[in-house]
């Protein structure tokens, strides 16, 4: 977090973001914590801590719902093992009708299971079972992918759940400390508005770079 008064600096990149985020969880290292970065933009953020921390690494795929008018607003977000959640008071307000919501839930569906096939087509899914796992990101918003993503670790199994993130809105980390042990945020700025504001690179990250992410973690753990 920051002073009052003192505008926080923006994030170089990702690598950069992952980076100062680790320092918010040396205090964890003892805890021999597994590190899952939600795909695509939160694995070079998760590679930079699990890389600090000395903790293996690895993805978990969440799909974000879009109002489709608004590609960019959710509604709901999907996730790994059938985990689905619904912001239901927004689909009310934006009068979303099922078929809208089912025809956008189809589509990512598949792209979920396109990416799950494609990062684990080599490398087994690691076991969160009985674990302490941080799940990273690049940025909480809204936080639907995030509280699914939390939602598919804690149903595997892990004992506690850290969210880790380099910037937030503070009503987001509010709203996801109900769901999760513990919430880590580097900065979470008043104005907040979006997550690639507070960062000077935020360059898309494709499925390329996050295969060379894994292997490359692999390789040098």
């Amino acid at each position: 977090m920051w002073r009052t008064g003192a505008p926080p600096r923006r994030f170089h990149d990702r690598r950069d973001a992952g980076h100062q985020l680790a320092q918010r969880l040396t205090r964890v290292r003892d805890e021999r914590p597994l590190v899952l970065g939600l795909t695509r933009g939160g694995v070079p953020v998760a590679a930079e801590v699990a890389s600090v921390l000395q903790a293996p690494l690895d993805v978990i795929v969440v799909r974000k719902l879009g109002v489709p008018s608004h590609r960019e607003l959710a509604f709901g977000a999907l996730g790994e093992d059938g985990i689905q959640y619904i912001n239901s008071a927004l689909v009310d307000r934006l009068g979303l009708t099922r078929d809208e919501i089912a025809r956008v839930t189809s589509a990512e569906a598949d792209e979920l299971r396109r990416r799950v096939e494609l990062y684990h087509a080599n490398r087994p899914r690691l076991d969160v079972a009985g674990r302490t796992v941080i799940v990273v990101d690049d940025g909480l918003a809204t936080g639907a992918t995030a509280r699914v993503a939390c939602e598919v670790v804690y149903a595997r199994g892990a004992t506690r759940a850290i969210l880790a993130v380099p910037v937030a809105s503070p009503e987001a980390v509010h709203e996801m400390a109900s769901y999760v042990d513990e919430v880590v945020s580097v900065l979470t700025p008043r104005n907040f508005s979006a997550v690639g504001e507070w960062y000077e690179n935020f360059n898309q990250c494709d499925d390329a770079q996050v295969i060379e992410l894994l292997r490359g973690h692999t390789d040098a753990n």
